[in-house]
C-alpha cells in the first residue's frame, strides 16, 4: 500500500508542475485580458439570469439556470472549502490563501469561457439527449480530428470524478466529533459501516439522474451555504479585532513564504493554485458538464451564471474558512488532517455547539458534492461507451464510496489531484483554441442586451 501511495503522490506532484500551472493561471489571465473584463461588467445581469428572469421552460436542456449553478456548486462547495483550505494553510502557510484568491479571480474568467462553450457546442449522446462538457466542445467545436483529446478528457474524468475524498473526510468528522466522544471505538469496521450508510443515501439520489440531482442540489445548497456562513460570521464577530491582521498576514506570507515550506515561494503558489482548482474546479472541465445541461438558447447567459461559481465558492466560502483557522491559531497546531483543524477552530470559538454545527455543514457539503461528481463521471463514461452503458458508472461510484471510507487521506487527496490535473489539459487547450468564438458570441449578446435595455428605458 505504501508503494501505491508513493506512486500516486509522485504522479500528482509531476502533473501539477509548471506546465499545468502556467496553463491554468496563464490561461485565466489570457481570458481576463482577452475579454477586456467584459463579463465582469455584467455581474448584476448574471444575478438576474440566476434569479430566473430569463428562464424559458421551452428552451433546450434539462435544468434551469439556478439548478445548473446549484448543481455545479454542489460539486464544488464541499470538502475543498472546509478541509481543503485547512490543508492548504497547514502545508503552504497562510500565504496559500492569497494565491487561492488570485486563482479564483482568474477562474471566474475561465468559467465564463468554458461554460459558454459548453452550451455553444452541445452534442447528443447515444440516446439522443442534449449534453454539454469539454468532450462535446472538443468534438463538436474543433472537429472529429480532435476526438482523441475528448476521449482523453473522458477517461481522466471517469477516474477524477471520485467520492473518495468527501467520504473519507465526512467519516472522519463524524467519528471525531460525534461517535468517539459518545463511546464508539475507532475501527475499520466502523468506517465501513458509515460508508455503507452514505452509499445507500447517495444511491437514492444519483440513480434518479440529472433532474433529481438538480432538484436536490437546488434545495440543499442554499441552506448549507447560509448555515455555514452564519456560523463562520459568528466566529469572526467574536474575534473581530484579529480579522485585519489575518488579512495582512496572508498577504505578507504570500510573498515571503516564511510561515511554512521552508520559505519556498513557488511551493506556496502551487499549493494555493491546487487547492483553488480543487475548490472551484475552474479550468478542470467538470462544471461545464453541469452548465451544459441548462435550459437556454443563449450560451453567454450560462457563462455569466457559471462565472458566479468561483466568487461564491472560493472568494467567499474559502476565505471565511481560512480566516477562522487563522484567527483561532489552530493552523500551526501540527495536525495534517484538514477537517480536524477546522473542527478545532470551531470548537475554540463556539465550545460544545461549534463542532456539531461543523458536522452538520460537512455532511451536507460532502453529500451534495458526491451527488454532483456522480453526474460528471457518468457523463464521461457515457461519452466513451454510450449512454445505455454509462449508467453503470453509478454502481462503480457507489463502490468507490466504500473504498473511500477505509482509505488513507493522502492517497485519496492525491487520486483527486491526478484526475483533475489530467482533465485540465484538454479543457484549457480546447477553450483557448475556441476563445475567439466566445468573444464573438459575447459581443453580439451584450450589444443586443444593451439595445433592449435602452428600449425599455
Amino acid at each position: 500500500m505504501n508503494s501505491i501511495e508513493k506512486f500516486v503522490s509522485d504522479a500528482a506532484s509531476f502533473i501539477w508542475g509548471p506546465p499545468l500551472l502556467i496553463l491554468l493561471l496563464g490561461g485565466g489571465l489570457f481570458f481576463l485580458v482577452y475579454s477586456r473584463f467584459l463579463p465582469f461588467q455584467y455581474f448584476f445581469h448574471a444575478i438576474n439570469v440566476l434569479r430566473g428572469k430569463y428562464d424559458d421552460p421551452d428552451d433546450p436542456g434539462q435544468i434551469n439556470h439556478f439548478q445548473a449553478l446549484s448543481g455545479a456548486l454542489a460539486a464544488t462547495i464541499g470538502m475543498g472549502n472546509i478541509s481543503g483550505v485547512a490543508l492548504a494553510i497547514a502545508a503552504g502557510g497562510p500565504g496559500a490563501m492569497f494565491w487561492m484568491w488570485v486563482s479564483a479571480f482568474l477562474g471566474m474568467a475561465t468559467k465564463f469561457f468554458t461554460c459558454t462553450l459548453s452550451v455553444m457546442y452541445r452534442g447528443k449522446d447515444s440516446e439522443g439527449e442534449l449534453r454539454g462538457g469539454p468532450m462535446y466542445v472538443i468534438s463538436e467545436g474543433l472537429g472529429q480530428a480532435w476526438k482523441p483529446l475528448a476521449i482523453f478528457f473522458s477517461i481522466a474524468g471517469f477516474f477524477g470524478s471520485t467520492p473518495v475524498f468527501q467520504t473519507n473526510q465526512m467519516i472522519a468528522v463524524m467519528k471525531d466529533v460525534v461517535l468517539i466522544p459518545a463511546g464508539f471505538e475507532s475501527s475499520t469496521e466502523l468506517d465501513f459501516t458509515l460508508g455503507v450508510i452514505i452509499a445507500v443515501l447517495v444511491a437514492l439520489v444519483i440513480l434518479g439522474g440529472i433532474k433529481r440531482i438538480g432538484n436536490v442540489a437546488a434545495k440543499l445548497v442554499p441552506s448549507m451555504v447560509v448555515l455555514y456562513v452564519v456560523s463562520v460570521v459568528a466566529i469572526l464577530v467574536m474575534n473581530a479585532s484579529d480579522i485585519l491582521p489575518s488579512f495582512a498576514f496572508i498577504i505578507q506570507d504570500a510573498f515571503t513564504a516564511k510561515a511554512a515550506l521552508g520559505g519556498a515561494f513557488g511551493a506556496i503558489v502551487v499549493e494555493g493554485a491546487k487547492r483553488a482548482a480543487f475548490s472551484n474546479e475552474a479550468g478542470i472541465g467538470t462544471a461545464p458538464m453541469m452548465h451544459g445541461a441548462a435550459k437556454t438558447k443563449e450560451p453567454v447567459r450560462e457563462g455569466l451564471v457559471a462565472m458566479l461559481g468561483p466568487a461564491i465558492d472560493t472568494l467567499v466560502i474559502c476565505t471565511m474558512t481560512g480566516l477562522v483557522i487563522l484567527i483561532t491559531g489552530v493552523w500551526n497546531a501540527g495536525d495534517d488532517n484538514g477537517i480536524a483543524l477546522t473542527a478545532k477552530a470551531f470548537d475554540s470559538s463556539l465550545p460544545t455547539i461549534g463542532p456539531y454545527i461543523l458536522v452538520t455543514c460537512v455532511v451536507i457539503f460532502a453529500i451534495t458534492t458526491i451527488f454532483g461528481l456522480a453526474f460528471y463521471g457518468r457523463q464521461c463514461l457515457s461519452f466513451l461507451i454510450g449512454a445505455k452503458y454509462g449508467k453503470l458508472f453509478n454502481y462503480w461510484y457507489i463502490l468507490l464510496i466504500l473504498v473511500g471510507s477505509v482509505s488513507s487521506l493522502d492517497l485519496v487527496v492525491n487520486i483527486v489531484f491526478v484526475g483533475y490535473g489530467l482533465m485540465a489539459f484538454p479543457t484549457m487547450i480546447s477553450t483557448l483554441a475556441l476563445s475567439n468564438k466566445v468573444i464573438e458570441k459575447a459581443k453580439t449578446y451584450f450589444s443586443n442586451y444593451e439595445q433592449q435595455t435602452i428600449k425599455k428605458n
